[in-house]
């Protein structure tokens, strides 16, 4: 039996593996692909210690099996077809997961990969698992950029090292955006690693919220109707792709009992930092608009895999960060946490109403694509300023055994293609903020990412304010 066939029952004739229509978000980027930025997502896991070869594998091709919606590949179709559609496969068609030789630039290299080159959504799964074993003193902050160059940054994080003094190991999980996110894949991997080593890896429980009303509606919202500031152009570079800067920060303080989130406190860091920028290089002052992905699906096994955030912009008129005033930042900070609540209670299409209009399959794929890339290069000037995904507190302690050890850190990034240029990301682990930012090569240079890296530290800082 291939991956193409599985039987209907033994002995009994074979049956075309089983089809699903693309969701909303899956197509709406597959309309979109562009081979000089890929719609790559990055993950990387620090652990302490090193892995088996051998055991790793079985432990994530069993993950595969028990979350079997990851295995899919676009199905072929006629031009004329309504609606592209996922082939869901019995078994990967490719080997998933490889371990590089470990080198000096190992880590450089693997970071390039994934920010150049898509696991191919014509096999099954659209994923790939880099091991980078014996990889040396883990950098607190790196930038890499899309041919390959890599320098350490400043940063503090500690040499991992496992047990008897070995280097440590380095996952790097590269995702086909057009058809999985970050959260859904590292489900995957929390099983791979209880499977792996045998502990208990399930979600760590969600934190309580000290109130529970309906959030009042935003007062003095700047209006998602004018056109939204850029993210003013740095020192471009000739080549075309993604850079990425990779840093760990302390967690901002909050007082306890805060009527704001850490999430709020990234939004308002963001929107400080691209503000500041803005002014430095001369650019006329605009609303920022900051896309904010919001994930509501439970973390344990059932988690439905796949594109699962849906997307709410978060607005930031120039006078509320013209001239940034400390005594005003509590003021700035309880705003922008009465805007995210209102967003995130009202419901809403993944995309937005006229995403769903637009997939609607009424006329052949091919048209809808034509129409959905000449619309999104007219909707340009209206797209939001940047995108910051806060995937927040870690739920999984990603406990790979003994002589492995447990992931110390975690680090995401999310495509950074124009018109915005830029993405901002962020997770917690082991106590500290994990931030990556990432962004297009049109737009910035491995410096101009190195300066927005020390002003979001400056601005982060500003948030710790007492109540």
């Amino acid at each position: 039996m291939t991956a193409l066939q599985q039987p209907a029952r033994a002995g009994g004739p074979l049956r075309p593996p089983a089809r699903i229509p693309f969701p909303v978000v899956d197509e709406v980027a597959r309309h979109c692909l562009q081979e000089e930025e890929p719609e790559t997502v990055h993950i990387e896991v620090h652990l302490p210690g090193r892995l088996d070869e051998g055991r790793l594998r079985a432990a994530f091709a069993e993950a595969l099996r028990r979350h079997p919606r990851i295995l899919m590949r676009e199905a072929p179709g006629r031009w004329y077809r309504r609606r592209y559609e996922w082939e869901l496969t019995a078994e990967p068609d490719v080997a998933v997961v490889s371990f590089p030789v470990p080198g000096r630039d190992a880590l450089r290299d693997a970071r390039t990969r994934a920010l150049t080159q898509a696991p191919p959504l014509s096999l099954s799964p659209p994923i790939r698992l880099e091991v980078v074993q014996g990889a040396g003193p883990v950098e607190g902050s790196e930038a890499t950029d899309a041919v390959g160059q890599a320098g350490a940054g400043r940063g503090g994080a500690p040499a991992a090292r496992g047990p008897g003094g070995s280097h440590g190991t380095v996952l790097f999980l590269t995702i086909n955006h057009t058809a999985l996110d970050g959260p859904a894949c590292l489900r995957v991997l929390a099983t791979a690693a209880e499977l792996y080593g045998g502990k208990d890896n399930s979600p760590a429980a969600a934190p309580i919220r000290t109130t529970s009303e309906a959030p009042p509606p935003p007062q003095d919202t700047p209006s998602n109707w004018s056109r939204p500031a850029r993210v003013a152009p740095g020192t471009p570079e000739p080549s075309p792709g993604n850079g990425l800067l990779v840093t760990d920060l302390p967690l901002p303080h909050r007082p306890k009992g805060s009527p704001y989130t850490v999430n709020d406190q990234l939004m308002v860091t963001t929107a400080l930092t691209l503000a500041h920028w803005n002014r430095e290089h001369g650019a006329l002052p605009r609303p920022l608009r900051i896309t904010m992905p919001v994930d509501d699906r439970p973390r344990d096994a059932t988690m439905p895999i796949g594109n699962g955030t849906r997307l709410v912009e978060v607005p930031f008129a120039p006078e509320e960060l013209a001239a940034h005033d400390p005594a005003g930042m509590p003021a700035l900070l309880h705003r922008t946490a009465t805007r995210t609540r209102a967003l995130k209670s009202l419901p809403r299409p993944q995309l937005g109403h006229g995403a769903a209009l637009l997939t609607a399959p009424v006329t052949p794929v091919s048209w809808r694509a034509a129409l959905t890339r000449g619309l999104r290069r007219a909707a340009a000037p209206w797209t939001s300023t940047t995108l910051l995904s806060n995937i927040g507190r870690i739920p999984y302690a990603l406990d790979f055994g003994e002589e492995a050890g447990r992931a110390h850190a975690v680090w995401f990034s999310a495509p950074a293609r124009m018109p915005r240029g830029l993405t901002v990301t962020t997770a917690s682990t082991a106590g500290r903020l994990h931030l990556a930012l990432r962004w297009s090569r049109a737009l910035l240079s491995h410096g101009d990412g190195a300066h927005l890296r020390d002003l979001f530290e400056h601005y982060l800082h500003t948030t710790e304010v007492t109540p």
